[in-house]
């Protein structure tokens, strides 16, 4: 923070407040301080991360008692949520779990250590703990008929008392300690948080130059996953994907809530198992730029253009679900799938991967999109914000792959803009959050989905990953029969 204020020539005195995004990890904390929730050893191991699935039998178990609460996460609760987490953490490390007195989202905790206020944001609790922000109330009959009753005492007191929508001023603001550290003024008004991805929504789907309504653009974060953002007047209940959500992003409006549990990470481990990666690094480095990057700056080269890179693929196929499939199947144990690998080992080849993989991906959001459109929340155009859809390749194959219009907007980091949106809610320098998105983000370019053969081809390796993902489906389901 010290930096940034020195390189944006700001006085501290003038920040009118702060907003913090944050992954959507659980963070257990004791009377004096973090405790370790994994290998005794580490201790200052305090955190499970959001991607972590060591909590699948916990989620299958809870999916099976089919809770009423189960209706707004899509139908079935995900191992990366919290409640099958902390489930675990009772069930695995029940001395741990014992000695907690505040489980925290990520956000939340660094909220609390900023200001000493305990109030959760509806983003977090909404999204990944099962509060039901539409009724105002935790569900206490779910947290007892999973086996998490004790949660309940104390009116939630370890999980989250008080909940505030995003952007909501907290406390009496920075804290001296907070302040000193930041470089910023004590009492400057630190707003409720975001989980990152929402960040990215807020900094995206509402930008002035897009569309109107913020109902029409799906915000998509591409990072080491993907999330997308679909945001909807009326609540919209579709199989797979989480949600409906009320306030869980933008106040007064409902959330669907899909993705892919891998999206740049997948990309990055299924460059990583081609003979020629490490070739790909060491020609990386020397160009100063990421292996994606290098690989897309090839593909382009190879190509003449973005939309005619889809024609490297050629008969290669990828279902690049290594962490499984978070949406719209729901299915933490799926796998990923290649088909039409041959045998060379040239960068080529590897370049080749890449753009199928890549395609795998758009094909998977588009999915996504034509799933929720089927139940009622179509959209007409997808906002990218993250580090893996900062290519032109890339957002031009999204774009050519689900035959929607991809719009980039102004801002470099759109996650962080977000929280700045909410620091300037805290700050009273708006009274509601859309007007604060209309304002501060803006729409800069805009990539069409192309026509004719283009689109030929991606129905067809649309209709092949859909295949593909069917038939990886039945085979593992046929060798779990076999085997039980």
């Amino acid at each position: 923070m010290h930096a940034a204020l020195i390189a944006g020539q700001i006085d501290a005195r003038n920040v009118s407040g702060i907003g913090f995004d944050a992954t959507c990890s659980l963070v257990v904390i004791g009377e004096q301080g973090g405790l370790g929730v994994s290998d005794s050893a580490h201790p200052e191991r305090d955190v499970i991360v959001w991607m972590d699935h060591r909590a699948r039998d916990q989620a299958k178990r809870i999916n099976e008692g089919r809770h009423d609460v189960l209706r707004y996460v899509g139908g079935r609760i995900s191992p990366e949520m919290q409640t099958p987490k902390l489930l675990w953490l009772k069930e695995e490390r029940p001395d741990i779990y014992n000695a907690a007195t505040q489980f925290f989202d990520l956000t939340d905790f660094l909220t609390w250590k900023a200001t000493g206020a305990l109030e959760r944001s509806s983003c977090t609790v909404t999204c990944k703990w099962t509060y039901l922000a539409h009724e105002g109330r935790w569900d206490e009959t779910y947290f007892h008929a999973i086996g998490l009753g004790d949660l309940a005492q104390d009116g939630f007191a370890r999980i989250g008392a008080r909940i505030v929508e995003p952007g909501t001023a907290l406390g009496t603001g920075l804290s001296e300690d907070a302040a000193q550290a930041l470089g910023l003024c004590a009492g400057t008004p630190v707003a409720a948080g975001l989980i990152d991805a929402h960040a990215g929504g807020v900094g995206t789907v509402s930008a002035s130059g897009g569309r109107d309504d913020p109902a029409q653009c799906l915000g998509y974060v591409f990072g080491t996953s993907s999330c997308t953002m679909t945001s909807t007047r009326e609540p919209v209940f579709v199989p797979g994907v989480w949600g409906p959500y009320y306030s869980a992003m933008i106040p007064g409006m409902w959330l669907n809530e899909g993705g892919q549990s891998a999206a740049g990470a997948a990309i990055a481990h299924l460059v990583q198992m081609h003979p020629a990666a490490a070739e790909a690094e060491a020609l990386a480095k020397d160009a100063r730029v990421s292996v994606p990057q290098f690989l897309a700056d090839r593909a382009l080269a190879l190509a003449g253009s973005a939309s005619e890179a889809v024609r490297l693929a050629q008969s290669l196929h990828v279902v690049p679900e290594f962490l499984g499939n978070r949406a719209p199947l729901a299915d933490p144990d799926a796998r990923a799938v290649i088909v039409g690998q041959g045998m060379e080992t040239g960068l080529d080849s590897l370049i080749k991967l890449y753009v199928a993989g890549v395609c795998g991906l758009a094909y998977g959001l588009r999915q996504i999109i034509e799933t929720q459109a089927e139940h009622g929340a179509p959209i007409t155009e997808i906002s990218i914000s993250g580090g893996a859809g900062l290519h032109q390749l890339t957002r031009q194959i999204i774009a050519d792959a689900t035959g929607v219009d991809v719009v980039i907007t102004q801002c470099d980091e759109p996650v962080l803009l977000g929280a700045a949106i909410l620091g300037a809610l805290a700050g009273g320098r708006f009274a509601k959050m859309t007007e604060a998105m209309r304002s501060m983000s803006h729409v800069d370019n805009r990539f069409a989905p192309a026509k004719a053969e283009i689109a030929r081809i991606h129905e067809a390796r649309f209709n092949a990953f859909l295949t593909l993902q069917g038939t990886a489906s039945s085979v593992r389901q046929s060798m779990a029969e076999a085997s039980a």
